[in-house]
């Protein structure tokens, strides 16, 4: 049985910040990830180029972040979106702003981020064990003392003065986020929120298969539950093999699953033309319809070849039949590109979802420290902890900022029950 200053558990974007924050303030850390090497959700972030953070400020970043961004900001003013950038670039890996504020690596390659991550940690003296599964944190008298952990079929013990639980939520199990944060959480008596997928693709009522990897660009999309209009987004929208998606049906999907989940009516409404009104639409329609009388070829020129069959499908025959005036079939486009309505019967579970939503409750923990309120050398950064925001940089933005406050904390911590100096 060894004993160490500090052990983290999880190796990804919280775990590993928190370990070099702590270790860069003279703290021994033990770093232990239950999966063959750390980061593998971080690999795939971005589509693989990773979407390290956001430049916004923070009263712009702020709005971003779910379901109290409050919580977040003392973490975020101690290590912001700008350290972020400062951070990586000192370390030698070169960041990029591109559209919408968001800040990837120069090299497009996610995996630079945690190699230049991992070689920080060695350069510390990090200490990571890949392969150990963390089965029980080890408390007492009000405080935790180590953990016990899994590797190669033993069992392995390691006292700590200070421990910081970095494992993620639920979203892509695959890369080893599969809830052991939220069971650590209920073994001690911390509350859990309850969790739920978002940044996830939303199943309309109709067949999107045929609109695979389709992305509508400049378009308006409108939340609807039970009738009541509770969210507009405009940008980017896709069609995958799992629904909608792109950059604005991930930020309606945090609500639309909400109330799907309390079986509430959700659909959404898309404006594919939401810089032209409805009036002015149909005079541009109307003069196409007079040089040209089919309908597909008509719409070519309003939307994606691929979009039509569906679109056309979307209306009812009886409003664009050849029995119909040109005026009424006119007016059934126009009112379908403004405001065509999907009802939304379900969606992609954590398989897939970006970040899980829920988690250790934010009443449970201090915002300054990211330490428990009952076991006051325990901490807590990243998914796991019931914060999340939308797509855009700002998912790693929180772990990368909770993971550093922890791990500055737990340093502080361990230092001044010491007696020595936690500045």
């Amino acid at each position: 049985m060894r004993v160490r200053d500090l052990v983290v558990i999880g190796g990804g974007a919280a775990g590993m910040f928190a370990a070099a924050s702590a270790a860069s303030n003279g703290i021994s850390v033990l770093l232990l990830e239950k999966m063959d090497r750390t980061g593998r959700k971080v690999r795939i972030t971005g589509k693989g180029r990773c979407n390290i953070t956001n430049t916004k400020p923070w009263q712009e970043f702020s709005v971003h972040i779910h379901p109290n961004p409050n919580f977040l900001k003392p973490s975020f003013f101690s290590f912001s979106n700008i350290d972020t950038i400062n951070f990586f670039e000192k370390l030698g890996l070169h960041c990029v702003v591109e559209r919408g504020d968001r800040v990837f690596p120069a090299s497009g390659v996610a995996s630079d981020v945690v190699d230049t991550l991992m070689k920080h940690l060695d350069s510390l003296g990090v200490e990571v064990i890949c392969n150990a599964n963390v089965r029980n944190i080890i408390h007492q008298d009000g405080r935790v003392k180590g953990v016990i952990y899994e590797k190669g079929n033993k069992l392995y013990t390691e006292n700590a003065e200070a421990i910081i639980v970095a494992t993620g939520g639920l979203s892509y199990p695959l890369t080893g986020s599969t809830g052991d944060g939220y069971n650590f959480a209920d073994d001690l008596g911390i509350k859990v929120n309850k969790c739920f997928p978002s940044l996830t693709a939303l199943k309309p009522d109709f067949d999107y298969t045929l609109l695979k990897w389709l992305i509508l660009k400049n378009v308006s999309l409108s939340l609807f539950v039970n009738g009541q209009l509770v969210q507009e987004e405009m940008g980017e929208l896709e069609f995958t093999d799992n629904g909608i998606e792109g950059s604005i049906g991930f930020r309606v999907s945090r609500k639309a699953v909400q109330s799907l989940i309390n079986h509430d009516k959700v659909y959404l409404v898309l404006d594919l033309k939401p810089a032209l009104d409805k009036s002015l639409l149909i005079d541009r329609l109307t003069k196409d319809f007079n040089s040209e009388k089919s309908v597909n070829k008509v719409l070519r020129n309003y939307m994606p070849g691929q979009l039509i069959e569906t679109f056309i499908s979307s209306i009812p025959n009886k409003l664009i039949s050849e029995g119909n005036s040109i005026e009424n079939k006119i007016n059934s486009i126009a009112s379908k590109m403004k405001g065509w309505q999907m009802n939304i019967t379900g969606y992609t579970s954590y398989e897939r979802a970006v970040v899980t939503a829920g988690g250790v409750s934010l009443n449970e923990i201090i915002a300054k420290k990211l330490s428990s309120k009952r076991y006051p050398n325990l901490f807590f950064a990243g998914e796991v902890l019931d914060l999340d925001g939308d797509t855009g940089g700002y998912n790693l933005q929180i772990a990368f900022s909770t993971g550093y406050a922890a791990g500055r904390e737990a340093a502080y911590l361990i230092k001044k029950e010491r007696g020595g100096s936690s500045e």
